[in-house]
């Protein structure tokens, strides 16, 4: 049986309001961050997750340990809450994929433009040859 959840943390980081979606599939966390500019309301950002969930990027998956599936009283998951509403910023895992898609996401373009400089040299040197026969096709 497999079990989803998934979890959004709003915060305020300088000078921009940040989104963070965490979901927990198969024991395996995966995080998207969204940058929303001004202080969304809780109605935009669940018209925004609804709205572009497949356009979201989620992170490579870290392994995350599995807590047990037992009944927990309900005055421990209130107060649970109550530290997590008042807790500012995101998790250390959540951190770790996030840097982990960041990582990626400069090793992709860091080849990226190491490709178009190649094409580029490559241009100016065909470039280069061509003038040079140009020089000479009249002698």
């Amino acid at each position: 049986m497999d079990k989803l959840s998934g979890k959004i943390t709003v915060f305020f980081e300088d000078p921009f309001w940040v989104g963070v979606y965490e979901r927990l599939a198969d024991g395996k966390l995966e995080v998207a961050k969204v940058v929303f500019g001004a202080e969304p309301k809780d109605y935009e950002v669940y018209d925004y997750f609804l709205n572009n969930w497949n356009k979201l990027r989620f992170s490579p998956s870290v392994t995350e340990k599995e807590s047990a599936n037992r009944k927990i009283n309900p005055k421990r998951i209130q107060r649970e809450i109550n530290s997590q509403l008042s807790q500012t910023g995101i998790g250390t895992k959540a951190q770790q994929a996030l840097k982990l898609q960041q990582e990626q996401n400069k090793s992709e373009l860091k080849s990226f433009n190491r490709q178009r400089s190649e094409e580029e040299k490559q241009q100016q040197l065909e470039l280069r040859l061509q003038k040079r026969k140009d020089k000479h096709r009249g002698r």
